[in-house]
């Protein structure tokens, strides 16, 4: 479709059209032959504010200089249309001379109103011949534009992998940050009773051998391991022994479940019984109990914060977030365990097994270790997308000729063979619209061409491989 059934033709004079040519930014050191040839052979449009140019997918017929207004290009990467890239007074768009561009990645809309001098295809073998200059300045553009829109796509994959990383992240640490919230809480709450019950006991004057009774009862809290030999029957069986035991002796049951997780016993709670009574019973074993418990919370929360703290430690491996963006010597066999644990809770909502096999003494690779992560994400984000419930996903790596090859298989439906040539390309994909952008496998395969390396998939029904080759030393 041509940018000229769009919009409004002018009817200027030749001369009119080339003093405009002259204040274009593109075009001021050109020279006045060659300005009056595009001038010549030219259309001169008017596009009203909001106009829609050209849309998502039609043929891209026209070069278009443009002379004055505002446009920009809009692509739905499957969350709703977003700017790319716009073109203001002095910019070129459209069709350039050698451009291999066929259609339009997204929808050309006029931001406010803009003219436009439109030059169509079937000029530009013409137009390389007659105006070398212009060609060559055309080259350059072409070149900026594809750098510009390789630089959005990689920003909108990353941040696509961000907010994977970040609901990841989430859900991971949610649980031992509630963990944290609520033993925190619980150790205020026992701390305070156990302060009140040893206000109990040093007002009682406790003899040496009460005291020595107390403590041996008190050090039963440190032995670990004793609770976790207990099954679930003869935790409960061991609770309701030690409430009755506590309602003989008219004790607060309240402490049953801290000394029933300890390793206190029935014999020594009666050696207690018949050193301390009444009250001052009450007493010493609210402050065994409370301390029993408080010591558990406490190893809760130094578990619960280790966990967030691996957690934090895999984050910024996988960003490499405390090192600086430079060519530096990866570990891919770590950083492919460190994508999965970002990925720990889609592999546990989709019910997959994930097997990780590393080659011992697997070489380090000269890379940019944050975009390997990203090669790595995507397809092992895809493998778990392709499996069905329950699947199975197999991860690895190993050392080759002075290469490293990483595998993701996945046993999902496989790619269909009139799909497969087209599955690097960009913006094309398999899954729902808002489920896919279209550029995960285009960026990862930009992202191993960076690094000197090569991408390859054999896949079908049930096997799937995407292999992976990097050399340990690249030119970049």
């Amino acid at each position: 479709m041509s940018w000229t059934a769009s919009g409004e033709k002018l009817d200027l004079a030749l001369e009119e059209i080339v003093a405009r040519l002259k204040e274009h930014r593109i075009l001021a050191d050109v020279p006045p032959e060659e300005l009056a040839w595009i001038a010549a052979h030219g259309v001169l449009n008017r596009f009203p504010a909001n106009a829609l140019i050209l849309r998502h997918d039609q043929p891209v017929e026209d070069l278009v200089f443009i002379l004055s207004g505002h446009m920009a290009i809009y692509v739905d990467r499957g969350e709703g249309p977003h700017k790319v890239l716009e073109w203001r007074s002095g910019d070129v768009s459209g069709l350039l001379p050698y451009s291999r561009m066929k259609s339009s990645p997204g929808d050309t809309m006029a931001v406010e109103e803009t003219e436009a001098l439109t030059v169509s295809r079937e000029y530009l073998p013409d137009l390389i011949r007659e105006c070398p200059q212009l060609t060559a300045r055309l080259v350059h553009v072409m070149l900026d534009r594809t750098r510009a829109f390789t630089s959005s796509d990689l920003h909108d994959e990353k941040m696509k992998s961000l907010g994977k990383l970040a609901a990841g992240l989430a859900h991971e640490l949610n649980n031992p940050a509630s963990a944290v919230v609520r033993s925190a809480k619980l150790l205020v709450d026992g701390l305070v009773t156990a302060e009140a019950a040893s206000r109990g006991l040093v007002a009682a004057q406790l003899t040496s051998i009460q005291r020595e009774a107390v403590d041996s009862m008190r050090a039963a809290c440190l032995i670990p391991g004793l609770p976790a030999t207990r099954s679930a029957l003869e935790a409960a069986d061991r609770v309701d022994a030690i409430t009755g035991w506590l309602e003989a002796h008219g004790a607060d049951v309240a402490a049953a479940a801290p000394l029933a997780d300890s390793a206190v016993t029935l014999p020594s709670l009666d050696h207690l019984a018949q050193v301390i009574e009444g009250r001052v019973l009450n007493f010493a074993l609210q402050r065994v109990a409370h301390d029993c418990a408080n010591r558990s919370l406490a190893k809760e929360i130094e578990t619960s914060a280790s966990r967030i703290y691996e957690l934090v430690s895999v984050v910024k491996g996988f960003t490499y977030l405390d090192r600086e963006t430079a060519i530096q010597s990866v570990n891919v066999g770590q950083d492919l365990v460190n994508t999965l644990t970002v990925l720990r809770a889609k592999v546990k909502a989709r019910s997959a097994k994930v097997d990780v096999a590393v080659e011992p003494g697997l070489p380090l690779v000269s890379a940019y270790g944050g975009e390997l992560n990203q090669v790595w994400l995507n397809l092992i984000d895809n493998a778990l997308d392709a499996v069905a419930p329950g699947g199975h996903v197999e991860v690895s790596a190993k050392g080759a000729a002075g290469r490293v090859v990483v595998q993701i298989v996945d046993d999902g439906p496989g790619i269909p063979d009139a799909v497969l040539p087209r599955i690097f390309d960009p913006f094309f994909t398999t899954k729902p619209v808002g489920q896919g952008t279209g550029l995960g496998l285009d960026i990862a395969r930009r992202l191993v061409n960076r690094h000197s390396g090569s991408i390859e998939v054999d896949s079908h029904p049930g096997h799937t491989v995407f292999r992976v080759t990097l050399p340990i030393t690249a030119a970049h």
